[in-house]
């Protein structure tokens, strides 16, 4: 009989684990649908990254942590500072903490950074069923992690170098620990628990309190029993556990603080921009100032959770609602306290995000929101997914409880399944159809989006062109990277294309002697939400040198010209001269520096300005034809001196018909604009070193 019953024992433990194994079956198939629909979206809706151009900074910082750097020492001030990045005196550092650019850095030591993307969004879908599983059961937990995968904020934002679902990942790690350190009673548990929050704090901390609020208010509200069993003394070993990690993490950030900024208690971000932080009152970054005051606050907060509910949430306008019928179903079951933690995230981060004016940014408008919001989503709510999908998935368990319950009492067996089947088929059909329109509208209005950036970047395709430096227009500032994401630098300026603003372009080529030079170009508004993407070029521009220059421009008239006004700047100083041509199909203009002056002569006219070391000329011509008919061209140079030699560029061309495009996105391009416009430059130094240059 022994041995029987220990066979017996054998085969039930066997049996057991085999039950169990099958229980991970359901969702390691959810996260590995999860990792390549992550993917996919990455790949092909985002390509060439998102609208919010804070991607390239964290890939940017991520190919820092590779080279084992935290601070760029670009080779010319001035010309090389990438988007968000702080300017100090130990070098550029990102305003972002190093945590996400760590995840992606490791998906490019695996072989690309696009690699990370579907292990975080398979990462964040495991782990979301192992916290819903703890407080429910087996099979909310797989429904959890099917309903977040409906959601378009969890799809778009898995498929996107931003920080958001990362974070998210460490808040579940530190979650689903919490909850089987408190059901094990396990101190490593605990401890694992304290490492991911501590992890999370350093990646963004705001994010990090929020989400753990709630679990902290249990942990004290567990304390408040002295210690006096074994029980209590297991539980304090196990809050110290916690604490004791969670507060490595906030040490590791206070150090990485003094590091970068000199100051552990100085934020990067903050260095980038002092009142770019929490709180109300006069809120700024850049150029961007506003006073968020509390009643702003709750209206631009509304304004977010409106466009959470409607659009963005898991299962579409249905998702919140059924998770408010999974919350109350939960009441009438009576709260267990991992449901009712749960329930607080919901709760903290709501009620937190008030307190943070990016929730004002990020819509742009807040009657009418037109900002990162309507293709990124409420991305500072993201973690409001968890406990949505959580009670998202109660109430539709619940329903499908009540049908199955009300088709057993009145049919008969083989009719209750037949009629429950039924029902479940078409609340999936309802549920699903409006989770992919949902899903389908952010992905296809992202789509528009990229295609815009296909057109804009197709000089750039297949390959960027080796041993150059590429020099880009700067129609946000004298930033690379914003917004030309897919155009950056390694962190030692030396890879096979080197990006640079147009700014000290001379000491820049100076720096690069045998490199090649390109300058990229386009034409109409840099915005990929107007009608019509951008017409680009990247052109061959070269260096010319000698005692003197004469840079001559010829200029295409139309026929129903009039006048040509003239107008020479470099620096304050500036001249202007009018000429009238007389049925004339182009003026030719000579610009010649020689011994501290630029001379103009264009026919019979001529006109001199002083010329200063280090300056940009600047040739305006505005062709009129009486009655305000008219456009503008514009030729662009910059001058330096070095050894009894001026040096300059191949000019920069544009031709304006819109002055709103004038400066960076009027280039001229071959055909277009009024018939028989046109404008051709070429560069003659002397004596000539290189001849004449185009």
């Amino acid at each position: 009989m022994v041995p029987q019953t220990g066979m017996t024992d054998g085969r039930i433990r066997r049996l057991v684990t085999r039950v169990r194994g099958s229980q991970f079956l359901a969702p390691a198939a959810l996260a590995v649908v999860a990792a390549v629909t992550a993917y996919v979206l990455s790949v092909t809706v985002f390509p060439y990254h998102s609208t919010n151009h804070d991607e390239a900074v964290y890939l940017q910082q991520a190919a820092m942590l590779l080279d084992g750097k935290l601070f760029l020492h670009p080779p010319v001030e001035g010309s090389f500072r990438p988007w968000f990045f702080v300017d100090s005196p130990r070098g550029l550092y990102s305003k972002y903490a190093p945590v996400t650019a760590a995840i992606y850095a490791l998906g490019e030591l695996a072989g690309a950074y696009r690699y990370a993307l579907p292990a975080v969004a398979a990462a964040n879908v495991a782990l979301l069923y192992g916290v819903v599983r703890e407080p429910f059961d087996h099979r909310t937990g797989v429904l959890a992690a099917v309903v977040l995968l409906c959601s378009p904020l969890f799809l778009m934002q898995s498929a996107v170098f931003l920080p958001y679902a990362p974070t998210t990942m460490l808040n579940l790690a530190f979650a689903l620990a919490y909850f089987r350190a408190e059901r094990t009673g396990s101190v490593r548990w605990a401890a694992v628990a304290g490492a991911a929050i501590g992890l999370a704090f350093f990646s963004r901390p705001y994010t990090a309190v929020l989400f753990a609020t709630p679990f902290i208010v249990h942990a004290v509200w567990t304390l408040r029993e002295p210690f006096q069993d074994r029980h209590l003394s297991a539980l304090f070993r196990r809050r110290v556990a916690t604490a004791s990690l969670g507060l490595c993490g906030v040490a590791v950030t206070l150090a990485y603080n003094a590091v970068v900024t000199g100051d552990p208690l100085m934020f990067p971000y903050q260095a980038f921009a002092p009142l770019d932080g929490l709180g109300f009152g006069r809120r700024e970054i850049l150029n961007h100032e506003i006073q968020y005051t509390p009643r702003l606050a709750l209206r631009a907060n509304a304004s977010v959770l409106e466009q959470f509910v409607t659009e963005w949430a898991p299962l579409g306008v249905l998702g919140v609602p059924l998770a408010a019928v999974g919350a109350l179903v939960t009441h009438r079951r009576g709260w267990a306290w991992q449901q009712a933690v749960l329930a607080g995230v919901a709760a903290s981060v709501v009620v937190g995000n008030i307190y943070f004016w990016g929730n004002f940014n990020v819509l742009g408008d807040v009657e009418d929101p037109n900002g990162l919001i309507t293709t990124l989503g409420p991305y500072y709510h993201f973690d409001l997914l968890v406990p949505v999908s959580a009670f998202a998935a109660t109430g539709v368990l619940a329903a499908a409880d009540r049908v199955r319950d009300a088709a057993t009492n009145r049919l008969s067996t083989s009719r209750a399944v037949a009629a429950t089947l039924a029902v479940l088929l078409v609340a999936s059909a309802v549920l699903g159809g409006v989770a992919a329109s949902a899903t389908a509208e952010q992905v296809r209005d992202n789509a528009e989006l990229t295609d815009h950036y296909e057109a804009a970047y197709e000089p750039f395709e297949p390959k960027p062109p080796t041993n150059s430096v590429v020099f880009l227009p700067d129609p946000y500032g004298d930033w690379l990277n914003h917004p030309f994401q897919p155009l950056r630098n390694n962190p030692s300026f030396d890879g096979r294309t080197v990006y640079a603003v147009n700014e000290r372009p001379l000491d820049i080529a100076a720096e690069y002697p045998d490199r090649v030079f390109y300058r990229y170009v386009y034409r109409g508004s840099w915005s990929p939400y107007g009608d019509d993407p951008v017409d680009p070029d990247l052109r061959r521009i070269h260096v010319a040198s000698g005692d003197s220059l004469t840079v001559n421009a010829e200029l295409g008239l139309p026929s129903w010209t009039e006048t040509v006004t003239l107008t020479v700047s470099a620096a304050d100083e500036e001249t202007y001269v009018t000429l009238t041509p007389q049925n004339a199909s182009r003026a030719n203009i000579d610009l010649v520096v020689a011994d501290g002056r630029m001379r103009l002569s264009a026919g019979d006219e001529t006109a001199s300005i002083p010329v200063e070391d280090g300056v940009s000329v600047v040739l305006d011509a505005h062709v009129d034809g009486g009655y305000g008919a008219g456009f503008a061209y514009r030729v662009r140079f910059p001058i330096e001196r070095a050894d009894g030699e001026y040096q300059t560029l191949t000019p920069y061309r544009e031709l304006c018909t819109d002055l709103r495009n004038c400066e960076g996105g009027a280039a001229y391009v071959p055909g277009v604009g009024p018939d028989g416009a046109y404008v051709n430059t070429s560069v003659t130094p002397s004596p000539s070193k290189s001849g004449g240059l185009p």
